[in-house]
This record gives C-alpha cells, sequence and structure tokens, in this order.
C-alpha cells in the first residue's frame, strides 16, 4: 500500500516538462541581462564615467578622485541595494502567488507592504527610529501582521482561503493601513518628511552600512523559499489532493509565510514599499518554465533584481539632470502587466 501511494504522488507532484533547451536558454538570457543592468547602473548616471574608469574605481580605488568617490559611494550602494531588495520582491511574488494559487498575488497587492509601511511610520513617528536596519524590525512585525490579518479574513467561511476573498482581503487592509498611515503623518510634520522620501520606493542614499546588515535575512527568506518550492507544487494540486500526497499543508504556509515575512520586511525597510515586482516577475518565470515552481523560484531570483535595478537606470536617464525613483518606474511598468493578467483571468473564465 504505502509503494502504491509513493508512486502516484511522485508524478503528481511532478509539474509538466519544459524542454531543457529553453531552460537553459532562458537561463542564460537572464544571467546577461542581469548582468547588463549591473553595469548600466555603474555606468549611467548624471555624471559621465567612462568604462575604464569604472573598472579602475571597483579594483584599484582611489578616493582621492571625484569620479571614484562618485562610484564607491553612490552607484554601487544603490546597485547592492537594487539586487537585494530585488531579490526579495521576486521571491516574495513567486511564494504569494504560489501558496495562495492567486495569478495576481504580490505583497503590494496582499497588504503585506502596507502593514510594514504602518509600522515603519510608528516606528519613525513614536520611537524616532531613523535608521535602514532600525526600520526592518518594524517592518518584520508589520509584515507579519498584515500576512495574519489576510489569512484569517480570507480563510472564514466553508471555501477557505480562496484566492478572491485573500484578493479582496489584502485590498481592503491595504485600504486600511494606508489611512491609519495619513492620520500619523498628519499629526506629525517631522515624520512625515522622513517617510515621503522612504515611500517613494528609491535606492537613493540606502548605503552599504543601511543595507548589508539586512542581507542575512534576505539570505535566509531565500533559503526557505528554495525549501518550500516543491511545497508549492504540491499545493497548486488543491488542498485535498495535496493533503492526500502527503504534504502537510499547515507546514508548507508556514514556511511560506516566515519566507515572505523576511523577505518583504528586509526589502521594505532597504527600499520603501514598491510594488509590481513581485507580480510581474514570477510570470515572467513561468512563461520560460512552465509551472515548477523549483523553476520559478529560480528564476525569480534573477529576473527580480534585474527589474529593479534596470527601473532605477531608467528613472535616472529619462528625467535627466534629475531622477525619476525606482519604485515609480516600476510602478510604471507595472500596471500594464496587471491590466493584462485581469484581462487574461476574465477572458478564461476564472
Amino acid at each position: 500500500m504505502t509503494l502504491a501511494l509513493d508512486r502516484p504522488a511522485s508524478a503528481a507532484t511532478a509539474p509538466a516538462r519544459v524542454h531543457p533547451r529553453r531552460v537553459v536558454i532562458g537561463f542564460i538570457t537572464a544571467l546577461v541581462l542581469l548582468g547588463l543592468s549591473i553595469a548600466a547602473s555603474l555606468l549611467v548616471g548624471t555624471r559621465e564615467i567612462a568604462p575604464v574608469t569604472v573598472w579602475s574605481a571597483l579594483f584599484s580605488p582611489d578616493r582621492a578622485l571625484t569620479d571614484h568617490t562618485v562610484i564607491l559611494d553612490l552607484r554601487v550602494p544603490r546597485t547592492v541595494v537594487g539586487l537585494l531588495a530585488g531579490l526579495a520582491l521576486g521571491l516574495a511574488g513567486a511564494l504569494m502567488q504560489g501558496v495562495t494559487r492567486n495569478p495576481i498575488a504580490d505583497p503590494g497587492l496582499l497588504g503585506v507592504n502596507a502593514g510594514a509601511s504602518l509600522f515603519v511610520v510608528a516606528g519613525i513617528a513614536w520611537f524616532g527610529v531613523t535608521s535602514s536596519l532600525g526600520y526592518v524590525w518594524f517592518a518584520f512585525i508589520g509584515a507579519a501582521v498584515a500576512a495574519t490579518i489576510v489569512y484569517l479574513i480570507g480563510s472564514l467561511g466553508r471555501e477557505g482561503a480562496t484566492p478572491v476573498k485573500l484578493a479582496l482581503a489584502g485590498t481592503a487592509l491595504t485600504a486600511a493601513f494606508t489611512s491609519l498611515i495619513t492620520i500619523v503623518l498628519l499629526a506629525d510634520s517631522e515624520a512625515f518628511d522622513r517617510y515621503r522620501f522612504w515611500a517613494a520606493g528609491s535606492l537613493v542614499a540606502r548605503g552599504l552600512d543601511a543595507a548589508l546588515p539586512l542581507a542575512p535575512f534576505i539570505l535566509v527568506g531565500a533559503v526557505l523559499a528554495i525549501v518550500a518550492a516543491r511545497m508549492l507544487n504540491a499545493l497548486a494540486l488543491g488542498d485535498d489532493l495535496a493533503r492526500g500526497l502527503g504534504q502537510n499543508l499547515v507546514v508548507a504556509r508556514i514556511v511560506c509565510a516566515v519566507a515572505i515575512v523576511l523577505l518583504c520586511g528586509s526589502a521594505t525597510a532597504m527600499a520603501g514599499p514598491i510594488v509590481f515586482v513581485g507580480l510581474a516577475v514570477p510570470h515572467v518565470a513561468r512563461w520560460i518554465t512552465g509551472p515548477d515552481y523549483r523553476l520559478i523560484i529560480a528564476f525569480s531570483a534573477f529576473f527580480g533584481p534585474t527589474l529593479l535595478v534596470a527601473a532605477d537606470v531608467l528613472g535616472r536617464v529619462i528625467a535627466q539632470p534629475g531622477e525619476i525613483e525606482a519604485g515609480l518606474v516600476v510602478a510604471f511598468l507595472g500596471a500594464p502587466v496587471l491590466i493584462a493578467l485581469v484581462r487574461r483571468v476574465k477572458l478564461a473564465g476564472l
């Protein structure tokens, strides 16, 4: 009996195979795009710096040279922040879409970013927090509270936590938390001045001293995302079938929830409440890999940083001599993606 159950389980949890050549080409493309975005982030800016100077600043730095200082103190930190925050948001989006079985799940759409933002605002206004490392603890708590509330509300009723109910709960919670944020900021002008720059979702003025301490949290979240990938393949079959195949649904959802809180909390504390990265990236990955979450998670880890860093570079180019924050550029690019997804779901009759 055990052997009979083992064979269907392994077959059922194995997603449809994608041609290996497609995956290899996609992986090479992802690496190339990531490399190009990093190079552009170091080369492009209001100050023109030759590639040979960038190379020299990275491997033979001379603080007496202004160009080297610009590279080391401005462009390298914002590139690192973009890579870390993009990695976290891409993985968090893939996890959220997998665990909720909702194609439009995103840390911003399901209220997680709003929860993190509300608690960060509380930290700024009431506890005098000013650093990213200080923000992160408030962001973790806020993300966890928001995720818990959304899941509890979405679980009400006989059908349990359906994708539609989770999306509606997330939208309602985002509206409520946004109102509370506004109330707090209107009562504290100094907190509003500090919050408005952070809330735009910018990679500017985020130094390595603030970004690198958050890297271990993102690393732990990434490891948990890798662990959860196979669980998500089982959850994609539906709760009843996943349970019948021996998947512990509680454990799977706890692992995903902890990973999402760590990833969203770190990214929000580091770069502000950036939306749409977690929405678009998993769909691009799924287009290449098919429904296998082991590959979706892997590709999201490359496409997330690429999208956020590229958006930051685009923001520098289109508004010279000023620049547009990366979060605003990503939102502008992500809105059409959301509209296309909604139309696709509507046409499919889901």
